[in-house]
């Protein structure tokens, strides 16, 4: 059997301090995991985890000691930003019980999830999906993972996003309302997880636009940089 067009591209993520790189099956992102950001964001504090997804595709991936660069999307006056540590899935599975999912993890690496604000709003008010607002182009910043096992205190590291310079946002993993190992639960209930998929696991607060020129820094603890100019 041939193919009838030539078969799409894997997109990969480097890992740091090597010439290797992870390939990306799918990327999976939690919404409103840290209680300061729910509040932001009209929330009481605390809910059930819940699940968007982005394409594949939509990763930029940016090696350790570059700039990368992420275009200003179209459709959109108000573009956020959205700083978050990423799991990496090493081993597949489902119904994974939470004391067994940090098995699961091959690495970590600080990425950003990406929003048109403005489109979100709108479909929230007509009751719509809001893959628009979080699928597009060019979403999925993400820096260079890290193998699990070299960073043994992610759980409480420090997370933070600095614009131009200045910060924006500031927290520390361990205030996430659902940690690594219970969003692998929560979701490889209703997915089943593959090697090569990415987990988002939600921003703290102080979310805010950039515009193009901005430069963002993005940190967590332990993890390679990641750096970006919006174009």
């Amino acid at each position: 059997m041939s193919l009838v067009i030539s078969a799409c591209a894997t997109p990969l993520v480097p890992v740091r301090g090597s010439a290797d790189a992870f390939p990306v099956r799918r990327i999976y992102c939690v919404g409103r995991n840290y209680a300061e950001h729910q509040i932001e964001m009209g929330g009481t504090g605390r809910e059930a985890p819940f699940f968007f997804m982005k394409p594949a595709d939509a990763v930029v991936p940016v090696a350790e000691g570059q700039t990368g660069t992420l275009p200003y999307p179209t459709l959109t006056a108000d573009f956020h930003h959205e700083v978050e540590l990423v799991v990496a899935i090493g081993q597949g599975g489902a119904n994974i019980p939470a004391a067994q999912a940090l098995s699961h993890v091959w690495g970590y690496a600080v990425g950003l999830d990406m929003t048109r604000r403005d489109l979100q709003a709108q479909a929230k008010k007509a009751g719509r999906p809001w893959s628009i607002s979080k699928g597009f182009d060019a979403s999925a910043p993400i820096g260079a993972l890290t193998p699990a096992a070299q960073v043994p205190g992610i759980a409480s590291a420090a997370i933070e996003l600095r614009v131009n310079g200045q910060p924006r946002q500031a927290s520390r993993i361990d205030k996430m309302i659902w940690n690594v190992a219970e969003i692998i639960e929560h979701l490889s209930a209703a997915w089943t997880l593959a090697p090569g998929d990415l987990i988002f696991t939600g921003t703290p607060e102080g979310v805010a636009a950039v515009v193009r020129g901005d430069v963002l820094e993005a940190r967590v603890e332990g993890l390679a940089p990641l750096a970006l100019k919006v174009a």
